[in-house]
């Protein structure tokens, strides 16, 4: 398991990206608490990617329950098919939502998101959980996110 971050410096995401993702592999190589990795990866990808709230919501008694993030408090419980989060869960898809404010029946867990980009991942071919990145910058997000954090959600797969 590594212990630090070696962080690009670069302002291109795509090289950050590139030089986070493999040390997410050694991160939890060798871990098998799915707690402590999903820890890891999310303090992983707020460190280097600097967003403004990550996290994952894991399907619990037919709801997404809040599981590791980091950044300011969040909503404890979201339904199936509510918000980007549950949106996500029903359709088994990922969201990218350049402006929150946009997407109906968006839940504002806090104000000062403006978008938002929200992954499932996958167990026997159901979602499991779902990884939340939020910015509070309006269309943050792009392909380039989208392709880097599906390879990163392939990797939290692997765990659960």
């Amino acid at each position: 398991m590594a212990e630090e971050l070696t962080i690009a410096t670069s302002q291109d995401k795509q090289e950050r990206y590139a030089t986070l993702i493999p040390q997410i592999e050694a991160l939890v190589e060798g871990e098998t608490d799915v707690i402590a990795n999903l820890s890891n990866i999310v303090a992983a990808l707020k460190q280097t990617m600097n967003f403004f709230w990550v996290g994952v919501y894991v399907v619990k008694e037919n709801q997404l329950v809040l599981g590791p993030f980091q950044g300011p408090i969040a909503c404890t419980r979201i339904n199936f098919g509510k918000g980007v989060c549950g949106t996500s869960w029903k359709e088994k898809k990922t969201i990218l939502v350049a402006d929150v404010e946009a997407f109906p029946g968006h839940i504002a867990c806090n104000s000062a998101s403006q978008s938002e980009i929200v992954l499932p991942a996958f167990k026997n071919e159901e979602v499991a959980l779902v990884l939340d990145v939020d910015s509070d910058k309006l269309n943050d997000f792009d392909n380039h996110d989208q392709n880097a954090l599906e390879k990163v959600m392939r990797i939290i797969e692997r765990l659960i």
